[in-house]
């Protein structure tokens, strides 16, 4: 090979690192905006689910004792934000309540009552139920930056830049099975 096959097979080479090196470093800052979005997303999921639970509990219809339950622990939600530490803890326990408040049984006796209750119930399901989505694609949006940042051109090359790296938001969101779709 003369000296020119050399220097074109070079810039060949360079020309196709540094492609592929923009290429990733486009990917991983889509991935991070999309981790953002569903951040939101679930926080904005979170806040509905919060309020369709003190509609619920609002309504007249429970016993005070699981009305006041429901109440307090969709106003503690309300009151935490998307960077509190303890947010994940505080959702389990909305979830909780709303187990704890909502049996088979009971949920039975208000859906016979009237239409308001039923109302009330399905915002209450469908919240529960976006909630349990808008987690799911949280957690996949992680997933993927993560797996992306492990590459070893990633990290060598710095393409995360000085982003935070994400986390997976794990906390119980089972809704209570008389209200499972």
């Amino acid at each position: 090979m003369s000296p020119l096959d050399w220097v074109t097979v070079l810039v060949v080479l360079l020309v196709g690192l540094a492609w592929y090196l923009s290429y990733s470093a486009a990917r991983l800052d889509r991935l991070h905006a999309r981790v953002e979005a569903t951040s939101a997303a679930l926080d904005a999921q979170l806040v509905r689910r919060a309020e369709s639970t003190i509609e619920l509990a609002n309504t007249g219809r429970l016993d005070a004792a699981s009305g006041l339950i429901l109440a307090a622990a969709a106003v503690e939600s309300l009151g935490t934000s998307e960077g509190d530490a303890d947010r994940e803890s505080v959702e389990s326990n909305l979830s909780d309540a709303l187990a704890l408040a909502l049996p088979p049984e009971v949920l039975r006796g208000l859906r016979a009552t009237d239409d308001q209750i039923n109302e009330a119930l399905a915002r209450v399901a469908a919240s529960g139920t976006r909630v349990q989505l808008a987690r799911r694609f949280h957690n996949d949006a992680v997933v993927d930056v993560r797996r992306i940042r492990r590459k070893t051109f990633v990290r060598w090359f710095r393409l995360a830049g000085h982003a935070d790296l994400p986390a997976t938001i794990e906390f119980d969101d089972e809704l209570p099975s008389g209200l499972r779709p």
